[in-house]
């Protein structure tokens, strides 16, 4: 079988932000078969659809209570199975999203599981007794702020939860909870389902041992080594290529927070016969001061370089030896120009300057819903949030612990927050963007008659269209998929550039991330034979002239 995704460029919907057919404001799955000849028209391979099974949506459809079904406000079985016939009809493959590190704490294997500790399900999740004092089995902390333990008066003990209290995890410790996982997956694959997005996945395994985080002062709860890449994770992840994915022509794509590029490689060294690839957090973290009680709302300014570091690191560690998922944004993360660019005066051309970077990698690119056309984060009052994390950091870390003014915790929202790219798809500049005759589940951009669909696709030189442009390089070019990757420059502070080279041609993909005029003569000394652009977001035949701001291209220099 042909590793087709490879070539394939992926496109993340959120379903509730994208588009609804019935005008009860929530995006659905009628909405996205509306919206595939637009997605076949930008060129994209593969639809990724965050999760549309059946939920409480205590954290937006990651607390799962029935893998089997769609949840109602997203249609019916019979929708998805509509929506994959129609996508596969115009050649877009469906990657369905999996939640398995844990569960809603309304599936009915919880259900029963918190009821006694002698039944079938009572080992379907983590169970711990408390301590002597009552406290909980360990000081390991919530990735939404507060405890990663929960008290069950039925059972007398605690349950783990790396997220939510509604979102127990499951105890992968356990043959039949694997079991139960590889079912659901053949049940979806059997239906036309062409992959997975997999949700958290390098903390399925948990050090047995359950040891506590060393302590420092002013901290109850901990997260880190002990929340992912626990020690079965690889053989849980092999069974279940061995059970499931190597019996399907089909993508997989772990979420693995806290992995280096060497624990990438065991996840997508084809030999391991694990994932194809995994998404790293390691660029998304560059702007966050480490260690921080105030977590990811603790920033530090964007620096150029540690980003061409940490993401050349990537390129070149899993070259030949694995595969890269290539990103910047995703319904995890804001809008890239807003948070190291620039969603003004040149939101065009950054838009475009960090889509040639990210395209001209090895590695298999996403587009997240709305970056083909630049839409930019948003300036909410706190209170119209509707984001969980949000909600408990600012009680944690505002109302209680003080460790953060408001002030700073609101701007550190309006750069970082995950509800700037859960605002509604902006299909066009009528009321609510087009997205729905309704009103709308979370309130639109103030932008959105500025920044639409539909302006984008009347306008030859938009954004759209060089996204469109990038695909088909994609499509086209075989050294964007074989090709060697060497940084160049490495210390510029403004200069992102770097070669693509096989033995055949070489090609020099730079871009100014910056708002000021930068000399190419740093870019020159790289330039020995021809200086053809491929593509570009501004009108350049060579290297003579210095870059303007966001100027970015691709050049066949070999």
């Amino acid at each position: 079988m042909k590793n087709w995704w490879k070539d394939a460029v992926v496109y993340q919907i959120y379903p509730r932000s994208f588009k609804d057919s019935n005008g009860d404001g929530f995006g659905d799955l009628q909405g996205v078969i509306e919206k595939l000849d637009y997605l076949k028209e930008l060129g994209i391979d593969v639809i990724w659809l965050s999760p549309v099974f059946d939920s409480p949506q205590d954290d937006n459809g990651y607390d799962i209570r029935d893998y089997r079904s769609i949840y109602a406000g997203f249609g019916s079985n019979e929708d998805m199975e509509e929506l994959i016939d129609k996508a596969h009809d115009r050649g877009i493959k469906i990657v369905l999203d999996l939640v398995v590190n844990h569960t809603s704490d309304e599936h009915a294997w919880f259900v029963e599981s918190r009821k006694s500790k002698d039944n079938e399900y009572s080992d379907y999740y983590i169970w711990k007794d408390p301590k002597e004092d009552g406290s909980e089995p360990n000081n390991w902390g919530s990735s939404f702020c507060g405890s990663a333990w929960e008290y069950c008066e039925e059972r007398g003990q605690y349950y783990l939860h790396f997220y939510s209290k509604k979102q127990p995890d499951l105890n992968w410790e356990n043959p039949k909870v694997r079991q139960e996982v590889y079912d659901l997956m053949k049940f979806w694959m059997e239906k036309g389902a062409d992959g997975w997005r997999m949700d958290v996945i390098a903390s399925i395994s948990k050090d047995q041992n359950y040891p506590d985080y060393p302590e420092e002062d002013g901290r109850k709860y901990y997260t880190g080594k002990y929340h992912s890449n626990g020690p079965r994770l690889h053989e849980f992840i092999h069974e279940m290529n061995q059970e499931v994915l190597a019996k399907y022509d089909c993508m997989t794509v772990g979420e693995a927070p806290g992995s280096t590029p060497e624990v990438a490689r065991l996840f997508t060294d084809p030999a391991r016969e694990e994932l194809n690839m995994i998404f790293t957090f390691e660029h998304m973290n560059i702007d966050r001061i480490p260690g921080s009680v105030n977590r990811k709302w603790a920033l530090k300014p964007f620096d150029l370089r540690e980003l061409k570091r940490v993401m050349s690191e990537w390129q070149n560690k899993l070259y030949g030896k694995g595969w890269n998922a290539l990103y910047f944004e995703n319904h995890d993360q804001p809008r890239v120009i807003s948070r190291w660019g620039n969603d003004t005066v040149y939101r065009e051309k950054c838009a475009k300057a960090y889509a040639t970077v990210l395209h001209g990698m090895q590695g298999t690119p996403y587009i997240y819903q709305g970056e083909e056309i630049g839409m930019t984060n948003v300036h909410f009052d706190l209170d119209e949030y509707e984001d969980i994390e949000v909600r408990n950091a600012y009680k944690e870390l505002v109302l209680n612990g003080k460790t953060i003014s408001e002030d700073d915790f609101k701007k550190a929202v309006w750069n970082k927050s995950r509800d700037n790219a859960r605002t509604p798809m902006q299909w066009d500049d009528s009321d609510n963007a087009g997205f729905t005759t309704g009103t709308p589940w979370f309130r639109v951009s103030d932008r959105y008659k500025e920044i639409n669909v539909e302006q984008a696709l009347a306008d030859k030189d938009s954004i759209f269209y060089y996204y469109k442009k990038l695909i088909g390089l994609r499509h086209k070019e075989s050294l964007l998929t074989e090709g060697d990757y060497q940084l160049l420059m490495p210390e510029d502070e403004k200069i992102f550039a770097y070669l693509r080279n096989t033995e055949d041609e070489s090609w020099l993909i730079a871009a100014n991330m910056s708002e000021d005029t930068v000399l190419t003569d740093g870019l020159k000394t790289f330039v020995k034979e021809k200086q053809e652009v491929i593509i570009g977001n501004y009108e350049r035949e060579n290297l003579d002239e210095a870059l303007r701001p966001y100027e970015a291209f691709m050049m066949r220099i070999k």
